[in-house]
């Protein structure tokens, strides 16, 4: 069973986080800038420009790879902040794409003497993982000192194992945010709903405008976990969100029985989601997210659920944040709106002066506010100029995680064993499709969920 120590602390609930998102986003959002806008470009140097205090050593002639699940344009702007790396230090950086699940991935790099300098790992699940195998290597005084200095504790206990620091943070999310079709809302005469029923409610007045409500990408399964994850959260309550993830309470308890049965109240009617339940099974991540801003005022859904990366994918159609492309705060279904969190470590598979030099950039301000500039990404380095986020959203959401400081929930799937709560096919992603498509299974879906789990944390 996966070690909970050092996560365990910082799994509380977000509700200054909340406040601060639900109020912000309450107000019209202004549109993101252009490409020029938003990049980081120019002749000196994000670090020169804000007068960055950060050294980094000269590494010309040496060779670095790093790998990480990211496609499409968030592995581009990450490809910018790896520039950034090479210019100052004069090393040569490759980024290898990477599948899911991604400990799998680098153990048949590993077995094929073929490690990536450093990989980003998306659970820290896959952190102790990497560990208990060996293959992590800690960090060294300079990325310890730069992760000191720009990161609440919280955020390194969560990179940490047995009290060793393993880990930069350096990309986090608010994964309780529901975008929507600012057209169809207003055609519709639909209101951002902050309950649950509500929700349902707005639901219907999309529906009867002829527009079909959610577009859910139920062909990845880590979407459906989210959506699981912020009903319960808010239903439950913090402390069993806490015993669930730890697997101290059975995936048989009565509140997940009730956070289902929610669920099932979207999930079950064919007629709220694009495609119906097959169709959903069919689409992707990125796909929702597009289908749901292009078509005008006719797309083939009003809304979607996701994080704030959500806005990476909005680049990519016509549609503005703000204008086109609006969002409100997952509604709360018990007496709090959810906020969940999630992140990617920077973690070291080969030691080396290049590896510690690129760890100790990626926890520095410097590199954050590269990729900050160019939408689509939070960072919780406390330290990166609010100004740095190109619209009121991404500040509002970077602001309410650094006001919250160790004060929030971390996804709960990616707590979990990767073999249960992060491997396409398997576990909680393959179990929560199969309740996509039969959501009056309910009973069925948790002896299955508790089957798989009880596998996993070998209990």
């Amino acid at each position: 069973m996966r070690s909970t120590s050092n996560t365990s602390r910082t799994r509380r609930t977000v509700r200054a986080a909340a406040a601060l998102v639900a109020g912000a986003l309450a107000l019209s959002l202004t549109a993101c800038g252009s490409d020029d806008d938003k990049s980081s470009g120019g002749e000196s140097s994000p670090g020169e420009e804000s007068g960055s205090s950060l050294t980094l050593p000269k590494l010309d002639g040496t060779t670095l790879s790093v790998a990480a699940v990211w496609t499409g344009a968030e592995q581009a702007n990450f490809k910018k902040v790896l520039a950034e790396f090479e210019k100052r230090t004069g090393a040569k950086v490759t980024f290898v794409p990477a599948q899911d699940p991604i400990v799998n991935f680098l153990g048949s790099k590993i077995a094929g003497g073929q490690p990536p300098d450093v990989a980003m790992l998306p659970q820290p699940g896959a952190i102790q993982q990497a560990v208990e195998k060996k293959w992590a290597k800690p960090l060294g005084a300079e990325a310890k000192a730069e992760l000191a200095k720009n990161y609440s504790q919280g955020w390194q206990d969560i990179g940490a194992v047995d009290g060793t620091q393993y880990g930069v943070y350096y990309k986090a999310a608010n994964k309780s945010l529901i975008w929507y079709n600012a057209q169809v809302f207003e055609n519709a005469g639909a209101s951002e709903p902050k309950t649950w029923d509500e929700l349902l409610t707005t639901a219907q007045t999309v529906y009867d405008s002829g527009v079909t409500p959610f577009s859910i990408p139920g062909a990845d399964g880590w979407p459906l976990t989210d959506w699981f994850e912020n009903v319960y959260l808010s239903q439950a309550g913090p402390e069993k969100y806490d015993q669930l993830a730890k697997h101290e309470i059975k995936w048989t308890d009565p509140s997940v029985t009730e956070a289902l049965t929610t669920l099932a109240q979207i999930w079950g009617k064919k007629d709220y989601v694009a495609g119906g339940a097959g169709g959903a099974l069919q689409t992707e991540f990125t796909e929702a997210v597009t289908q749901t801003f292009t078509g005008g005022d006719q797309p083939k859904a009003a809304m979607v659920y996701e994080g704030d990366f959500v806005q990476v994918n909005i680049g990519q159609t016509k549609a503005e944040v703000g204008t086109d492309a609006k969002v409100f705060p997952f509604p709360k279904v018990g007496d709090t709106a959810p906020v969940v969190s999630g992140g990617d470590a920077a973690v070291i598979l080969k030691d080396s002066e290049g590896a510690q030099a690129l760890a100790t950039f990626l926890a520095s301000p410097d590199a954050a506010e590269i990729q900050a500039k160019l939408g689509g990404y939070l960072s919780p380095n406390k330290n990166v100029d609010l100004s740095a986020y190109p619209n009121d959203v991404q500040r509002t959401i970077a602001e309410a995680l650094i006001e919250a400081g160790d004060d929030f929930r971390f996804d709960m799937s990616d707590q979990a064993p990767q073999s249960f709560g992060g491997t396409p096919g398997k576990g909680e992603w393959k179990d929560l499709q199969d309740f996509l498509k039969n959501p009056t299974d309910v009973a069925g879906i948790q002896k299955k969920l508790e089957s798989d789990a009880a596998a996993a944390y070998g209990n």
